[in-house]
């Protein structure tokens, strides 16, 4: 058609469409109301009604008592003529209304429950529907085997009572005991003794139980307590210390410690007298860089934050530049020490720094190379070593109160001396 001429194209379409028509609408009628309302297109009534087909017929018979049944057979009926229910015509009644119970059922009227009653066991085959015999219930059939005491369950009698009993008991088979359970006899009244007689020599209940006298439980032994002797209130108890509190001074001195790098801890108080003691001593071992001091030296908290400004910011730098290695080890000759200055004992001399641990004194520096650093005084050609120790004993002078040492006199010819004594004058001594 694609060089056709347009006249034939046209025609072409037109018969296509009218074919398509005729073959489609050859069963539509005009459109039909539904409801009274709606008006869609229908399809016609067939001109002969279709014929309703036959219920399916059972048996007489049931399965079970068709032994000799041949199932090859067709089932009775199958080959009769079918034929068509009658069509009723007009609105049909309600399924529950009186006239549609009034209506005989078409078929035999199978929905119809007879006056007798419907038998079952005669409908699935187990009872002979012809012989007539009664229909028992199953609560009629278990009343009469407990009435015969034919049944195998326990029969009690005189529930809600003070004395239930058992029926039957011969042939019911006993329950089995579990080894939890408590069985809690009948509740016995006075109204059920029985007096002492002549053929009763002893008293009974009403179920000729006797009455047995009650008993006395044996004495309880004394039960023996083991108690703790209390201690005499007569003697002398060391009073309760109350815990102390530490200081918000001492606090941040050990912060500041932390801070810098030192490696202490803190140790019980000493106290050694009314002289000597000290309430928050540390036990300091070691500097930031690695520095150790040997041995471990006790102290208060502030002379051991002056010693760690003074080795952090003096002597390890000096050592650095002189040398060209820092400090290894300091060498510590004695921190805390009961005892008066000078060691002198002569009581007119006060009280040493040590006491309180206030002061400490130096021997030697190690440093990381191997040299050995005496601060003993040293001879004229000694230049780096005494130029590093008078560098380190004028500095020491801005974190002490008092620097001692070679020269100063002869308790301090081999060591160094510091400590932050208090004066009057606010003061320092640097010698």
């Amino acid at each position: 058609m694609a060089y056709a001429s347009l006249s034939r194209q046209a025609l072409a379409s037109l018969m296509i469409t009218t074919m398509l028509v005729s073959c489609t609408a050859e069963g539509l009628v005009p459109q039909a109301g539904i409801d009274g309302e709606t008006r869609v297109s229908a399809i016609g009534p067939m001109s002969q009604p279709i014929a309703s087909q036959q219920s399916y017929l059972a048996p007489a018979a049931p399965v079970s008592q068709a032994g000799a049944a041949d199932y090859s057979q067709p089932y009775p009926g199958m080959n009769a003529p079918m034929q068509p229910a009658p069509v009723q015509s007009g609105a049909l009644p309600m399924i529950d209304s009186d006239e549609a119970l009034a209506q005989p059922a078409s078929g035999g009227n199978f929905l119809r429950v007879p006056d007798e009653g419907v038998n079952m066991d005669a409908q699935f085959g187990f009872a002979d529907a012809s012989a007539g015999s009664e229909v028992v219930g199953l609560a009629q059939e278990q009343d009469l085997m407990i009435a015969e005491g034919a049944t195998s369950q326990p029969v009690v009698d005189g529930i809600g009572t003070d004395s239930p009993m058992a029926l039957g008991s011969s042939t019911a088979a006993a329950p089995a005991q579990d080894d939890q359970m408590i069985m809690i006899p009948p509740k016995r009244q006075g109204e059920g003794v029985q007096p002492a007689g002549v053929g009763n020599p002893t008293m009974v209940w009403g179920d000729q139980t006797p009455v047995v006298a009650p008993t006395r439980l044996p004495p309880e032994e004394p039960q023996q307590v083991a108690m703790l002797a209390p201690s005499n209130p007569m003697t002398e108890r060391a009073p309760i210390q109350p815990r102390a509190v530490m200081p918000q001074s001492e606090v941040s001195c050990r912060a500041e410690l932390r801070r810098l790098g030192v490696e202490f801890r803190d140790i019980q108080r000493i106290a050694d007298g009314p002289s000597c003691g000290i309430d928050y001593p540390v036990l300091l071992s070691g500097f930031s860089g690695n520095i150790d001091l040997k041995p471990a030296t006790k102290l208060n908290c502030q002379t051991t934050l002056a010693l760690a400004k003074w080795v952090k910011f003096e002597l390890a730098p000096s050592s650095r530049y002189r040398y060209l290695s820092g400090v290894k080890t300091i060498e510590s000759m004695g921190g805390y020490s009961c005892r008066r200055m000078n060691n002198s004992r002569q009581k007119r001399n006060p009280m040493s720094e040590h006491a309180r641990g206030n002061a400490i004194d130096l021997g030697k520096f190690v440093l990381k190379n191997g040299k050995r650093i005496d601060v003993r005084k040293k001879s004229i050609f000694a230049f780096r070593e005494r130029g590093l120790l008078n560098t380190v004993r004028d500095d020491s002078c801005k974190y002490f109160h008092t620097v001692l040492g070679p020269g100063s006199n002869k308790e301090h010819w081999n060591h160094f001396h510091f400590d932050l004594r208090s004066r009057k004058s606010g003061s320092r001594f640097c010698d």
